[in-house]
């Protein structure tokens, strides 16, 4: 894994889950418990309104904390009721957080590619609806990450289980002087309960 996305991970392994987030966390837990035990495939789809921050941020650290403690088998996504872009701020946070990212576009809704570790694939990562082909249809995991998805989409279509774990949205602070530090706090949440997330499983 790349040297500061380590540092990054071993601060992040030094903090705390309060109690409520955990109680939240703990069905997405035993779901991919279960499908260890199974010896099946994890499928994660983050979901979000647009797919510009917080679901790709979730992608991207569920990711990564899957290879940190060696779960095999898992394969993350990100979508949205709609899409638009990934955030440029988003890129900007996670590059300071130690991963390596890529451009692979130039258009309105940009590709990138995400590294965690020179060998391993990177995630891909670009805005799109969370039933965009790119995502799988079926026997896939819903999680979602806003309240304004979990409240528009009554049902997603294919998934199998879905778990609501909502985060605030750091757009709020977009273009005032807290922009960077809400976004760095938004990252490390989600980093800090994905990593609760894969260091429970057995």
């Amino acid at each position: 894994m790349h040297e500061i996305l380590s540092k990054s991970i071993e601060q992040i392994s030094k903090m705390v889950v309060p109690d409520e987030r955990q109680k939240v966390l703990i069905p997405l837990v035993d779901y991919i418990q279960n499908k260890i035990n199974h010896k099946e495939e994890i499928r994660l789809n983050f979901i979000c309104t647009q797919n510009s921050r917080r679901s790709h941020l979730s992608q991207i650290w569920a990711q990564t904390m899957a290879f940190h403690f060696n779960i095999k088998q898992v394969y993350c996504y990100s979508g949205g009721t709609e899409a638009t872009a990934m955030f440029p701020k988003i890129e900007e946070t996670l590059i300071k957080q130690g991963f390596q990212i890529q451009k692979l576009s130039q258009e309105q809704n940009p590709i990138y590619a995400v590294q965690f570790d020179k060998n391993e694939h990177p995630v891909i990562c670009f805005s799109k609806t969370y039933f965009d082909t790119f995502n799988p249809k079926s026997r896939f995991a819903a999680i979602m990450t806003c309240n304004s998805a979990d409240e528009g989409c009554p049902m997603v279509f294919g998934a199998e289980a879905r778990f609501p774990v909502k985060y605030d949205d750091p757009k709020d602070f977009d273009g005032t002087d807290l922009m960077d530090d809400k976004y760095v706090e938004r990252s490390l949440q989600i980093a800090t309960e994905m990593y609760f997330v894969f260091s429970n499983i057995k």
